[in-house]
Order: C-alpha cells, then sequence, then structure tokens
C-alpha cells in the first residue's frame, strides 16, 4: 500500500488519546492500518463551573500526542489531522493547549463541536462491518467529558446531540470520594442528572419498538475487556451483545470496591478505576430511559469517521 493512500487521525479526547491510520481496501471498506491509545486523563476540572486543563494534564496530553505521531510516522501518512473533543472544547484554557500543540508538533488542532462529534461518530459506526445488518438504530458514545446521542433511520442520521453527561465529569460532579467504594447516594445522584439531563435535551427515543442501541467508547470496550478476562478470550472473541443485567451485575460488583481494589480487575484500564462505576450507571440510566435491555458495542467511532471524512474528501 502507498502511503499517499494512508490518513491518520490522533484523537484527544478527555480520557485517553488515540490515533488511528486507515486506508481503503480494494473493495471500498475502511481498514485499520495501525492503531495507538494512551491514556493521559487531560479532562481533571471538567466538572467544575469554570473548566480548565490543568498544566499537569497538558504537559501529559502533548507527551502522549508527540508519542503517537511518532508511532504514524512509520506508515508515513498522506495526511495526517488532530482533533479535541469535550476536555479542550469547553476549557476557559482549551486556545492554549491547541497553540501549544501546533508549537510541540507543527499540527493544526481541529476542536470539535458538540455536533460535529456525534456526527463523525455516527460515520465512524456505519463504517464497521459488524453493524451492516442495522437500518434503524441508537448509538450512544460515553466519553469522559461528554455522552454523544445519535438517532439513525435506515442507516441515515435523524438525531444527533452532545449532552455533559461524561464520566469525568459527572464524578467530579456526583461522587465525594472516588477513592472509596461508589455509594448507593453516588449512585442514585448520578442516575438522577442523566434522567434530567436527557428529559430536558432534544433527544428522543423516537425509533419503532426493538430498534437496536449500540454504545461505543472506552467504557464498554473495558466491559468487553473484563468479560474475556473471565472466559478467557481475546476481546474480539467476546459477544458484542451486552445485557443490562450484566452490566448490573458489573456494577454491583464494582461499586463495593475501594480504588485500589478496582484498580486490580483484570481487563479494567487502571487509569479508568476511578470513573469506571460513575461510567456503568450512567450506561444503565440511559437503558432505563429509552427502555433497553441490551445493547451492541462497536471498536469504531469517532477516530474512523474522521478516516472516513478524510479518505473521501
Amino acid at each position: 500500500m502507498a502511503p499517499s493512500d494512508i490518513v491518520a487521525v490522533v484523537d484527544i479526547g478527555s480520557n485517553s488519546i488515540k490515533s488511528l491510520a486507515a486506508a481503503r481496501d480494494p473493495a471500498g471498506a475502511l481498514r485499520e492500518v495501525q492503531t495507538g491509545t494512551i491514556d493521559a486523563r487531560i479532562s481533571a476540572g471538567l466538572g467544575r463551573a469554570q473548566p480548565r486543563l490543568s498544566e499537569e494534564g497538558m504537559q501529559a496530553g502533548l507527551a502522549a500526542i508527540r508519542e503517537l505521531l511518532d508511532q504514524l510516522a512509520a506508515v508515513t501518512p498522506a495526511r495526517t489531522v488532530l482533533v479535541a473533543t469535550s476536555a479542550v472544547r469547553d476549557a476557559a484554557n482549551g486556545a492554549e493547549f491547541r497553540e501549544r500543540i501546533r508549537a510541540a508538533t507543527g499540527h493544526r488542532l481541529r476542536i470539535l463541536s458538540g455536533r460535529e462529534e456525534a456526527d463523525l461518530i455516527g460515520l465512524g459506526l456505519t463504517s464497521d462491518p459488524a453493524l451492516a445488518d442495522l437500518h434503524d438504530f441508537y448509538v450512544f458514545d460515553l466519553g469522559g467529558g461528554s455522552l454523544e446521542c445519535l438517532a439513525f433511520r435506515a442507516r441515515g442520521v435523524e438525531q444527533s446531540l452532545s449532552l455533559p453527561l461524561g464520566c469525568v465529569r459527572l464524578t467530579e460532579r456526583c461522587v465525594d470520594d472516588p477513592q472509596a467504594p461508589f455509594s448507593d447516594h453516588s449512585r442514585t445522584l448520578v442516575t438522577a442528572v442523566c434522567r434530567e439531563t436527557l428529559a430536558k435535551s432534544a433527544f428522543r427515543f423516537s425509533l419503532p419498538a426493538g430498534a437496536a442501541t449500540v454504545f461505543a467508547g472506552g467504557t464498554t470496550t473495558a466491559v468487553r475487556a473484563i468479560f474475556a478476562e473471565r472466559s478467557s478470550q481475546p476481546v474480539a472473541g467476546t459477544n458484542p451483545v451486552i445485557t443490562v443485567e450484566a452490566l448490573q451485575a458489573l456494577l454491583d460488583d464494582t461499586a463495593r470496591l475501594p480504588l485500589e481494589s478496582r484498580k486490580q480487575i483484570a481487563g479494567l484500564p487502571p487509569a479508568r478505576a476511578d470513573v469506571f462505576p460513575t461510567a456503568l450507571a450512567t450506561v444503565l440510566a440511559v437503558a432505563e430511559v429509552g427502555g433497553i435491555s441490551a445493547f451492541r458495542h462497536s471498536f469504531r467511532n469517532l477516530r474512523y469517521g474522521l478516516a472516513a471524512e478524510l479518505l473521501d474528501g
């Protein structure tokens, strides 16, 4: 494959920074060339009234971006795009971080609006061959700063909305002590915030009864990784359909553990252990509001949508 056929994306998220190099195969399908993920957590402070990126977070983010760009250089992509989402979009000093990235790497940073983020996630999801059978379906992508909500009808986007329900943001807002077990009070508060925010939003569960629901993002990837460890399978070999009952049991198991014990859960990235109970409670709240009993997981989301946009542009 010639380098001119390859594009690259660095997605600067609230919890992790991810890269993707991709190309089109002879049939026109999106094909991964290289992927990478570094947990940098640039989003500490998102729960405050005036979010601001910390110096520590920006330094960690810059280091991760440089490392991923170095990895991407090995496949000599024709174009490389850097994008940022909720953490940078909402931070009072997001513009400063953008300039520091440009000075350190020579790349301009594109800060996505909530609508752009949701639409590009939708584009990435529809590139997943494992979802080719879906026509009318919902998509939710949970990040550290926001929850992207989409509804597809006949595989076209009918609704797309970004809500401030990310797991870092809600942990800072609703959990008094992330080091301690996840209390019933915290669970109730997270659920109430999710219900209220969804109710006040313009998003509606308007598709025909029985429409499928897809969840993407680091939380559901971690869920599958935990289940993979429990069944001694590779993650990709686990069932992509996850029931609400199984999620509820997993939250019950993890909620009773203090942070140091959660970090020992096989399959759960230790850097996500502090926000993982909040994230599970958020997914369950969405399921309750939408009357969802199970959802399908996809590994494809924002990075893949951006790659598709670059390849088709």
